[in-house]
């Protein structure tokens, strides 16, 4: 799958681009949702280069999602970086008081710096991808239903100022995306994890794409989900070979058919149906039926990715 040739930077991403930019002398501080399975790829470059010199809370968001010792570690890996880091569930509430605390700590250098600003209240932008949980961390900072919120990339359009119960204000932005991905990999992970739209997606190759990454790197989890015997694939979707380690099938394409098999999702004539095969695998991985996954580690990171 050629995640370059997409066509999907639509205009309301330019829009949010110069809104984060005209507003950011506005805030104190930045705080930046980011998917707790895949903190780097979820992390958009652009912003980074717009915000760069503010303050910055980095969230790993759906905690609840990822591996627990792999979110330990990036949380090390920002706060080694100097940004100030936080692991949270923002549908659940867990971890939200520890960014209460850090926002709290924030003002009170705020009012203690004896600047012209000092005597105003601490005013923060929440940034991010599409389908980050942005919102959801909103309405929990908020108190109520504050933001709108999807489960699809692209539902929030305008910017919100809101005032919080401690009298912080907090500026809502919509979720921005980037023209182009410099490695296929980052495109991938977004597209796995829902935050580029389905719609402009061919399921059943990035479902293919999917099953060899977790094949390769979590197959255990895979096989007690599915029941499928599966051993390590050694070439991804392209270079898998039947009968692996494990004495079953390990090439991505046999697993999604013998997936279907077990779950009845053949069409007449025992055609398999791989558009509703990759839905469903697809669906589990994004809401957490496969287990707690982490799809890349600070150690892993490619030379070229700047944090």
């Amino acid at each position: 799958m050629d995640m370059k040739k997409l066509n999907w930077y639509p205009g309301h991403m330019k829009k949010t681009r110069e809104l984060i930019e005209a507003h950011l002398k506005l805030v104190d501080v930045v705080v930046e949702v980011c998917d707790a399975r895949i903190p780097a790829s979820s992390r958009n470059p652009v912003i980074d280069e717009i915000v760069s010199g503010k303050t910055r809370i980095i969230i790993l968001n759906k905690k609840d999602l990822a591996d627990d010792d792999a979110t330990k570690a990036w949380l090390a890996f920002f706060r080694s970086g100097g940004l100030h880091a936080v692991a949270l569930n923002a549908m659940s509430g867990q971890g939200v008081g520890a960014l209460y605390g850090r926002l709290e700590r924030i003002a009170a250098e705020k009012a203690g710096s004896g600047t012209k600003k000092s005597k105003l209240p601490l005013r923060f932008m929440v940034v991010g991808i599409p389908n980050s949980g942005k919102s959801s961390l909103i309405n929990r900072l908020f108190g109520r239903r504050a933001a709108q919120v999807g489960n699809r990339p692209g539902v929030t359009r305008g910017k919100q100022w809101l005032t919080l119960e401690n009298g912080m204000q907090l500026l809502d932005t919509p979720g921005i995306l980037w023209p182009k991905f410099e490695d296929p990999q980052v495109g991938l992970n977004l597209a796995f994890c829902g935050s580029i739209k389905d719609e402009i997606m061919d399921a059943s190759e990035l479902a293919l794409e999917l099953l060899g990454v977790l094949l390769r790197d979590h197959a255990v989890q895979f096989a007690e989900r599915y029941g499928v015997a599966c051993g390590v694939a050694s070439g991804g979707v392209s270079g898998g070979a039947k009968g692996g380690a494990a004495g079953g099938v390990d090439e991505p394409l046999a697993v999604m058919e013998e997936i279907a098999r077990k779950r009845g999702y053949v069409l007449q004539g025992k055609r398999i149906d791989y558009e509703r095969t990759a839905r469903a695998l697809l669906d589990d991985f994004r809401s957490g039926k496969l287990g707690r996954v982490t799809l890349e580690r600070p150690a892993t990171l490619s030379r070229g990715r700047c944090f």
